[in-house]
């Protein structure tokens, strides 16, 4: 029987706020427990239907480049003995994270390697992104010289992020946070494509958050380096000039611009072939960045 997508979890007792695609239940002894749903949204909204599976994925995902990393982050655990027995449900299995809870820096860090994307529009309009100018003649997707920091807002209720300059950014966390988080952003970027690029995958761009804990340091937190949250491209396929194919739900953006949505009511549902097609993007991704070479 094929698995059923689990949509919304639902446990009482505690404290639970809900985002795109994660539960998250605020534990009561400074720890969080993070359920990742197979909902997915597109176009900054939530479809009616998830994809099952998918939250395994990130969660299994999340869980490589916590530890292939080895920067400080949130991640306490995955198994289920640890937290509340409310917890331990099959459902839960491989989609919980155990976490530390921070206090959320309010900056979405984003390190880009190609130009796509709101980068691509912006440069189209300014020759700019987030404030950094770019040589001329760039085309989309193209390679940039190096890769670039572009922070943006975090917006609440769906909303859009939008890209900010650094100086912005500054301005609302401070120059040694700004900096700080600049550079280790861009760490993180740089050792992850190395990674990637050695399976044959692009890693084009990334969004990472970073919260800090009582003691005052900054972690990663949040997933990283998923589908979700970064651009992965095959290698041999990859030509600039236009957005490339990629691992993550451009099965769902292209279906949706074939259909009659404004992109202002609700979604429609997502046929199986969609679904079907989109599940097995990420599970193929998954297993090409964590396969054990010899």
């Amino acid at each position: 029987m094929a698995e059923a997508a689990l949509y919304r979890s639902e446990i009482a007792g505690f404290p639970r706020r809900e985002g795109k695609v994660r539960d998250v239940y605020d534990l009561g002894d400074g720890t969080l427990a993070i359920i990742a749903t197979d909902r997915i949204s597109a176009f900054d909204h939530v479809m009616p239907n998830g994809i099952p599976g998918k939250g395994r994925i990130l969660t299994a995902l999340s869980r490589f480049w916590f530890d292939w990393l080895q920067v400080p982050h949130h991640l306490l655990g995955t198994d289920l003995a640890a937290l509340p027995a409310a917890f331990q449900r099959d459902e839960f299995v491989g989609r919980t994270m155990h976490v530390r809870k921070t206090t959320v820096v309010p900056i979405e860090c984003v390190a880009r390697g190609y130009l796509v994307g709101s980068g691509w529009n912006e440069y189209q309009k300014t020759g700019l992104v987030c404030g950094l100018p770019l040589p001329t003649g760039l085309r989309e997707a193209s390679q940039l010289p190096a890769p670039i920091f572009t922070p943006a807002t975090k917006e609440e209720d769906g909303k859009h992020d939008v890209n900010i300059s650094f100086e912005q950014m500054a301005k609302l966390v401070g120059d040694d946070v700004s900096r700080e988080l600049r550079d280790r952003t861009l760490a993180v970027y740089a050792a992850a494509s190395a990674h990637t690029e050695s399976r044959g995958i692009i890693l084009a761009d990334t969004k990472l958050e970073w919260g800090r804990l009582p003691s005052g340091e900054l972690i990663l937190i949040d997933e990283v380096l998923t589908p979700d949250s970064s651009r992965f491209w095959p290698r041999d396929t990859y030509r600039p000039g236009s957005s490339p194919p990629s691992f993550d739900k451009q099965f769902v953006r292209n279906w949706l611009e074939t259909t009659t949505w404004d992109k202002a009511s609700p979604p429609p549902a997502l046929p199986p072939h969609i679904v079907e097609a989109t599940a097995a993007k990420y599970r193929e991704v998954l297993d090409r960045l964590t396969e054990v070479l010899p």
